[in-house]
């Protein structure tokens, strides 16, 4: 398993928000502790909302806080799009501006919170291209409020989804879809979306394709 791919793994092992024991994950992901740890350490790094430490165990935590503002998911989103168009402007002054307006907003994160993502729209390894997919993000977005059927590429292959659910875990967005290709629940990692295409069809929620199968599963 590729590193990014295994990392992938560990976020959705700790998504449930209990706490997880590192010999468990490890056990898990076919590796050793000491690759745990480090595993850890990077996603911590990356921004992912990690609490724990080695020999304890880990879980992910769901609050995202700014004191004394609490963001919503799409004022998350608006910061990430918002942020990254400027720091990728040709005015230099501008783009350091948007570089240290992230610093700043990583400054203010209570400590004894959830981590919170370190520069947003400027990730570091192993999601350091995770910006490649914030374009997509007002499509999802909209394509769930209007249930209508997204056709997208990843690694090569087109399928047509039915759009659920975005979550955000520390700068790193997924996707909540019914997956007709395969008929089956998946969750896509929105970075390595390469094309989208908003369908003329929509859908209606029908048994066990719905999100709430997906979170009764």
């Amino acid at each position: 398993m590729r590193r990014a791919d295994r990392l992938m793994a560990l976020i959705q092992h700790l998504r449930d928000g209990a706490l997880h024991k590192a010999a468990d994950l490890a056990a898990a992901t076919d590796v050793s502790l000491r690759t745990i740890y480090r595993d850890m350490d990077t996603l911590a790094a990356s921004g992912v909302p990690i609490e724990g430490e080695r020999g304890i165990g880990y879980r992910v935590t769901a609050a995202i806080t700014l004191p004394p503002l609490n963001l919503t998911m799409t004022e998350v989103e608006a910061l990430h799009i918002g942020l990254l168009a400027v720091g990728q402007n040709g005015d230099a002054e501008l783009s350091s501006a948007a570089r240290t307006l992230s610093a700043k907003l990583d400054a203010v994160m209570p400590e004894d919170r959830s981590r919170a993502p370190s520069g947003y729209g400027f990730a570091i390894y192993p999601f350091a291209d995770a910006a490649r997919g914030f374009q997509y993000l007002p499509m999802i977005r909209q394509a769930i409020r209007a249930r209508q059927k997204l056709k997208l590429t990843m690694h090569g292959s087109d399928q047509t989804v039915r759009p659920l659910q975005l979550d955000y875990w520390g700068r790193l967005w997924t996707c909540v879809v019914w997956n007709e290709k395969i008929r089956d629940f998946a969750e896509l990692r929105v970075d390595q979306i390469t094309a989208l295409k908003t369908l003329p069809s929509l859908f209606v929620d029908e048994a066990g394709k719905s999100l709430a199968d997906f979170n009764t599963r």
